[in-house]
């Protein structure tokens, strides 16, 4: 299974799972939704459902080991999405923007000064809600990495 095309979701908190679902069912392509908790899926062959422990980034670690170059990883954890890049995989957070090699290195960075500023006890702002466009924009960036997975 790990020679074939599938998705691979970091789901504890991703707000875009029922849309991953129905396209790995139109694409034909397995999804593999991993959490640290149980979480009810659909029944259906193409979805599996992997528990990890509640150890410390224990499914950032079982995501990373099966990230190749025939993996989709949906995750907004950056550090997780430049391990995943490194190991070949596409990379898309739930909002749809698409992580690349070119900028992984970049939101890693920002990410550190801005763990950093909350530290400190500075109040910054966090990420703006989850709209509407943001699931559109993920669907199209989905459907996008898995055509050009599919054309390899």
């Amino acid at each position: 299974m790990i020679d074939e095309i599938r998705i691979l979701i970091d789901a504890d908190a991703c707000p875009v799972k029922e849309e991953i679902y129905k396209v790995a069912f139109r694409y034909e392509v397995a999804a593999v939704i991993v959490s640290n908790s149980y979480l009810r899926i659909p029944q259906h062959p193409l979805l599996s459902r992997i528990v990890v422990s509640d150890g410390f980034d224990a499914a950032d670690d079982w995501i990373a080991d099966q990230a190749n170059s025939k993996a989709v990883v949906i995750t907004a954890d950056i550090l997780l999405a430049d391990r995943c890049i490194k190991a070949g995989a596409m990379v898309i957070g739930p909002n749809g923007k698409l992580f690349t090699a070119n900028m992984i290195g970049a939101a890693v960075a920002t990410r550190a000064i801005m763990a950093d500023l909350r530290a400190g006890g500075d109040i910054i702002g966090g990420p703006a809600p989850f709209a509407k466009a943001d699931r559109s924009r993920f669907l199209s960036a989905l459907d996008a990495a898995l055509v050009q997975l599919k054309r390899k």
